[in-house]
């Protein structure tokens, strides 16, 4: 018999939890007629502190609790939306609503990245659905493209400007030449960047949301552990100078490619063709480019962050989830992690490189530079001497190389460092053509 009305459960009412419920509540005959049935929130999990927002004060008292067990025992609810975020409790939280057999809308990143592939069996275990749409992307449809629409393809890379603070302080950095920490104190004072920025600026954020993606992408288990991460603090304005130079924009890249029956998966800043689309993506927003073998290129564009996008895309998702409900779907998702593919070391990828120095100014030195990059199987494509310091005789040479191992260009760094000619290796990016 077709349900007449979904009830809807939610812990947390914070800035996503609060636009969630205000979504719901003003657009709730649009809703119900996407449904098929009413979606009526009957219960909202919050904290004791929750209780003196403002919205908490609109919505009524009866439809708010600050005890976990009175939200859970709530006969009337069918689809559990988790608006908490971090690992725990929130963790423990989705798999109680699976197990007593609740659908679950979620955004939490860095849960899904972790235990996504626990919590995916549990839904299937239980025939509930589990839906995280939101936790990539924010409103950019990307979740439901890899699990459904691009199955008939053989994904083959994926390459994400996926943090929006990173990108909005890289953008800044390349358009007006300032540094890193002048680029981040904007970030900060406009409400870009957190206080303590450093989920974003060392690529932890970047680095759950490229686990997600590839996890789906290549049907395997890919964990955040599983990923080379490396931050952008020690970008200088120098370096967006000469990439300009050389035809290059420099971005925070989460990068997964599928390597015969491996995969790469990485997340760093790159230096990448200026005329590449996702060179054009800049402040803001996230841009997403997928390969696939029927598709080609397609690239997802849009707001990654957000109470607005975010809202978006938790509530198309309650709506599917009521949909499969009405229609007795269950999990339709039937997700088989292939155990045999291997997450490919750091030290076998294979790039290109760019790399600036500060060394004596005197004759030799590049043959020095160069002979050790020899020696390594490692060809340089470009070489060029920059600015010289007549007082301190030193000057700025900017390299970039053909493609080469991480491990031969680790090592001919190394070597490069014992160099008596060598002041300082002032950075080393990664160069992908895409």
């Amino acid at each position: 018999m077709k349900k007449k009305s979904i009830g809807i459960g939610m812990m947390g009412l914070g800035i996503i939890g609060g636009q969630v419920a205000k979504v719901l509540t003003e657009k709730a005959d649009m809703l119900a007629e996407q449904a098929g049935c009413s979606l009526a929130l009957r219960k909202i999990k919050v904290l004791p502190v929750d209780l003196e927002r403002p919205l908490a004060q609109e919505l009524p008292a009866d439809l708010l609790t600050t005890d976990v067990d009175a939200f859970f025992n709530e006969p009337e609810i069918d689809i559990i939306i988790e608006a908490i975020g971090g690992e725990n409790p929130a963790r423990e939280y989705l798999k109680r609503a699976i197990t007593s057999g609740r659908y679950v809308v979620t955004s939490n990143k860095e849960v899904i990245a972790k235990h996504g592939a626990e919590l995916q069996a549990l839904a299937q275990q239980y025939g509930v659905g589990l839906r995280y749409e939101a936790s990539v992307g924010g409103g950019i449809p990307l979740i439901a493209p890899f699990q459904y629409d691009l199955v008939a393809n053989d994904i083959t890379g994926i390459y994400a400007i996926i943090n929006g603070t990173t990108n909005y302080i890289l953008t800044r950095m390349a358009r007006e030449g300032i540094d890193f920490p002048v680029a981040l104190k904007s970030a900060q004072d406009l409400g870009y960047a957190e206080a303590n920025p450093v989920n974003d600026i060392e690529g932890i954020d970047a680095n759950y949301k490229l686990a997600i993606m590839a996890s789906l992408a290549f049907q395997a288990v890919v964990k955040p552990e599983d990923i080379y991460r490396e931050g952008i603090s020690r970008i200088g304005s120098r370096d967006f100078r000469y990439a300009r130079e050389l035809g290059f924009a420099i971005k925070l890249l989460a990068i997964a490619k599928r390597v015969d029956n491996s995969i790469e998966a990485r997340v760093h800043p790159v230096l990448i063709p200026e005329d590449s689309l996702l060179a054009k993506v800049d402040g803001v927003y996230n841009g997403i480019l997928v390969e696939g073998d029927l598709i080609g290129k397609v690239l997802f564009y849009g707001q990654g962050a957000g109470p607005l996008a975010t809202s978006s895309a938790v509530v198309a998702d309650v709506v599917a989830s009521a949909q499969d409900i009405t229609f007795h779907v269950g999990n339709r998702l039937k997700w088989q992690p292939d155990s045999g593919k291997k997450i490919k070391p750091m030290d076998e990828i294979e790039t290109r490189y760019y790399l600036r120095m500060n060394c004596a100014d005197r004759p030799g030195v590049l043959a020095q530079i160069s002979r050790i990059l020899g020696d390594n199987m490692i060809s340089i494509a470009s070489a060029i001497q920059k600015e010289a310091d007549d007082v301190a005789q030193t000057a700025e040479i900017v390299l970039t190389t053909h493609p080469a191992s991480e491990k031969a260009m680790r090592q001919a760094l190394h070597q490069i460092e014992q160099l008596e000619v060598l002041k300082e290796i002032s950075n080393f990016i990664r160069v992908e053509h895409i």
